[in-house]
């Protein structure tokens, strides 16, 4: 690497001066990045600014991204994530050195972090490829600010260009980045375009025989008064052919962000949202969570509680499987095993947190289940394996991955049909999974995509939410934390299903949970805490309760 000139010495120095690290605050960059409250996160964000501009220069200069938001945080909290070239997230092996910068204590520090880092990538500074980074922000009172702040980290690597790209929904953020770098249009109007359009599509496709006409149910969104819900309202009148009324919307007096709303809290509580009460009991609702990138549906089911049926993260999963696989089958002629025109590697992937239930349906189904560790990083990398890769986490963040030459197959495919059999079920089958691969944003998990896909597969079925809800029935479980001296005292193998230290906590683990009738159970240390958390499900409320409490007790004996 040549040495950088004094003029990129200097900007390092300015930037590092600016927002010092206060004493005993540490930040700590995970899968959502760095977290923290609101006011205390000028340094990370300025310091995030650094990583991410580093970033594009060794990416030859290509587009990277950066959100301001903490998601289904209180309002208060604020945060940063970065977003890959790719339109995923940040590279893992990029994380130490984002923390190693974001906690540098003094300007000389984090100046010859910076350098050796350089020098270790073979990243040239004050030369070369300049910086593009993408900028965007959710609806939080930090967020303008610590938007200006990220753009000084950015301007702080020489001749890096920051790209406000104005209030958006997470998810639209990580499809412009990847856009961009595809050499596609990659606007706001280009995102709303091309998820309503393919909306549309996939409805004009419904044989006639699938219940179309049946008159439109509302569907009620809680927005978790986030950026979801003013984007939803945004784009509802190009989507004539939902009755949807936004609740918690994000508009000004109407609530406070993620406060008793949003999909993590309507997930985690399984009660309804502020907002919602009697008058909706049957109705047909979702929720976005605080950034739009959680996605969940519900059904209050009693005016007399605010317990709700609730189709989670696992359920959304098992509906596009449905609906992909049926495709997949009318394009192949199902029966037709040895000589497929479209063959296709189809991957299901989920964690140690996804209901018993919901693995046991996908697997009857024919279907090839894998495990990953919790988080989506890991999610996500595993279903880039197959042709078609699809993940959903329990709490509603997921997606649909298709590789690029499998659109290329399918694109070859639907000209074929057209010029031979345009209008036969194949065609049409062949014509909704291309319209599948539009309408999902295949960078990240994304509610307003994910919704509309939803929405078109139960119109397309001709299915209500009970006929959905109605796939599997989920097995009861529980969550435990215990409180340990030192959670990395515990390594778990086999996607985080089993324990392999300290010894032979797994067999008495092993031995608990043949006392109950669909038991099952797992451990694993907290990424951010020390406590190991603890997780089982059987077939009653009060069986998962017990070995759940059995379980904590076993590690609070071993490890206490």
């Amino acid at each position: 690497m040549a040495d950088p000139g004094g003029e990129q010495r200097a900007a390092l120095l300015v930037a590092a001066s600016l927002f010092p690290v206060p004493d005993g605050v540490h930040f700590s960059y995970g899968t959502a990045g760095f977290r923290a409250e609101g006011s205390t996160m000028a340094p990370a964000v300025c310091r995030a600014g650094i990583v991410a501009a580093l970033r594009s220069v060794k990416l030859g200069g290509a587009a990277v991204g950066m959100v301001i938001t903490a998601s289904h945080n209180p309002v208060d909290d604020n945060g940063v994530k970065i977003v890959d070239a790719d339109g995923g997230m940040m590279s893992r092996a990029w994380e130490p050195f984002s923390d190693a910068l974001a906690n540098a204590p003094t300007p000389d520090a984090l100046l010859q972090l910076v350098l050796q880092f350089a020098k270790d990538e073979g990243i040239t500074l004050g030369e070369g490829h300049s910086a593009q980074v993408f900028l965007a922000r959710d609806t939080r009172p930090t967020g303008e600010y610590l938007l200006d702040v990220a753009t000084k980290g950015i301007n702080a690597i020489v001749d890096s260009v920051a790209l406000d790209m104005g209030i958006l929904t997470t998810p639209q953020l990580h499809w412009m980045v990847r856009n961009k770098n595809r050499g596609l249009k990659s606007s706001e109007v280009d995102y709303f375009t091309q998820i309503t359009e393919s909306f549309r599509h996939l409805l004009e496709l419904i044989p006639d025989d699938k219940g179309s006409d049946k008159p439109i149910e509302k569907l009620i969104v809680d927005g978790a008064n986030g950026i979801g819900g003013l984007k939803l309202e945004e784009i509802k009148p190009k989507l004539a052919s939902l009755d949807i009324v936004v609740r918690n919307s994000g508009k000004e007096g109407e609530g406070i962000l993620n406060e008793r709303c949003g999909a993590d809290f309507v997930q985690k509580e399984k009660v309804h949202p502020a907002g919602f009460g009697p008058n909706d009991v049957g109705v047909r609702c979702a929720s976005f969570d605080g950034d739009a990138d959680r996605l969940v549906y519900f059904r209050i089911a009693s005016p007399s509680s605010t317990m709700i049926d609730l189709v989670d993260g696992d359920k959304i999963l098992s509906l596009f499987v449905l609906f992909i696989r049926e495709q997949l089958d009318i394009v192949n002629e199902k029966d037709s095993e040895d000589n497929k025109v479209l063959p296709t590697r189809f991957g299901v992937v989920q964690t140690a947190y996804a209901n018993g239930a919901s693995t046991e349906f996908l697997k009857n189904l024919g279907l090839k289940v894998v495990f990953t560790s919790t988080g989506v990083k890991y999610l996500h990398k595993k279903a880039l394996e197959y042709d078609i890769g699809i993940y959903f986490e329990a709490n509603g963040h997921g997606t649909v991955l298709f590789t690029d030459e499998f659109v290329s197959r399918l694109e070859s495919l639907t000209s074929e049909f057209s010029s031979k059999a345009a209008g036969s079920t194949q065609h049409e089958a062949a014509l909704r999974l291309l319209a599948t691969t539009q309408l999902i944003n295949q960078a990240v998990g994304d509610a307003l995509s994910g919704m509309l896909l939803v929405e078109a597969i139960l119109q397309h079925k001709g299915w209500s939410l009970q006929n959905w809800s109605d796939l599997y029935t989920d097995l009861p479980s529980k969550q435990l934390k215990v409180k340990v001296k030192d959670r990395t005292s515990i390594v778990t193998t086999d996607a985080e299903r089993k324990v392999f230290q300290p010894s032979g906590l797994q067999e008495l683990i092993d031995r608990e949970v043949g006392n109950y009738s669909q038991g099952r159970c797992f451990v694993r240390p907290s990424g951010t805490e020390d406590v190991v958390r603890v997780y089982a499900e059987a077939s009653t409320v009060e069986a998962a309760d017990s070995l759940a409490k059995s379980v904590a007790q076993l590690v609070e004996r071993i490890l206490g």
